[in-house]
């Protein structure tokens, strides 16, 4: 309980910081790593089906998804900082961060 405490708190920082970001500037123009573009890039080749723009918690949360979201993330072990912590999504990209928008991903 206590680390996962920490991830949250750890994602609800970053998740203030991007909102901050992607609202006063064009997102097509905003790089959070060197490897926004192949991240993406390995996203789609992985998740090619999965809505974006509404994400459905069960795509994510499921053992299936699951089985699919651990292989995603360990590719990315040693190239981006804190590759394996939870991250805070919102569930309507149309919507801000709100209890009823957000889901938690470890």
């Amino acid at each position: 309980p206590r680390v996962e405490l920490a991830w949250a708190m750890k994602a609800h920082q970053h998740a203030q910081v991007y909102f901050n970001l992607i609202s006063s500037v064009d997102p097509k123009f905003l790089n959070l790593t060197k490897v926004d573009d192949l991240i993406y890039s390995e996203f789609r080749k992985t998740f090619r089906d999965l809505k974006i723009d509404v994400l459905d918690p069960e795509e994510l949360k499921s053992e299936p998804a699951k089985e699919q979201w651990r292989p995603f993330c360990l590719r990315f072990e040693g190239v981006v900082e804190d590759f394996n912590y939870g991250t805070l999504l919102r569930l309507d990209c149309r919507e801000g961060y709100t209890e009823e928008n957000s889901i938690f991903g470890e």
